[in-house]
């Protein structure tokens, strides 16, 4: 018995140092309320504590908004990560950093303090529902997506249209201007 029980304790503590799988995950940001870059900062501070290391930013654009068109225009930034969590706990930490930062949900495509969207998670394909869709299903239609994502994932291959961020962007029939904020 007390074999037994020494086995199983080392091989609880040996089970806690195995490296759990890192994950490269795309994100957009966005924001046309209040200081929006401040609100940009402030969302990328909060990933990196709550959701993995940034490795990558790219440059803060501009749009007027898109959808629902009598509102303040964006900023928008695309993000690399590198996150052990799952797309479902990614989710849930996302929509948690948005709450905390002042997000209110009102109306679909309304102004809004913070969004972020999770654009690309690996090479995968999710569904689950209207609760979470990777690959974003309009990013290849939103040249505000694109622009930001090819600047820092130009090689990424669309798991389901299987063409490259860049290829996508050169495609684009959106003619929404998006122009780098100073």
């Amino acid at each position: 018995m007390l074999a037994f029980i020494m086995v199983k304790i080392k091989t609880q503590i040996m089970t806690k140092h195995i490296p759990l799988e890192e994950n490269t995950v795309y994100l957009l940001l966005g924001s046309n309320l209040g200081d929006r870059k401040k609100n940009l900062d402030d969302a990328i501070e909060q990933i990196t504590v709550q959701l993995g290391e940034v490795f990558s930013r790219s440059a803060v654009y501009e749009t007027d908004a898109w959808g629902k068109t009598d509102q303040p225009g964006f900023l928008n930034q695309a993000l690399g990560l590198k996150t052990t969590l799952s797309p479902e706990e990614l989710l849930d930490k996302v929509l948690n950093i948005e709450k905390e930062l002042g997000r209110v949900r009102k109306e679909r495509w309304g102004a809004r303090l913070i969004d972020i969207d999770i654009i690309l998670y690996d090479d995968k394909v999710i569904n689950i529902g209207n609760k979470l869709n990777i690959p974003h299903p309009e990013m290849q239609n939103r040249k505000f997506v694109m622009q930001p994502l090819a600047e820092i994932a130009a090689e990424v291959i669309h798991p389901v249209l299987n063409e490259s961020i860049k290829d996508l962007l050169k495609k684009s029939k959106d003619t929404l201007l998006v122009k780098k904020f100073n």
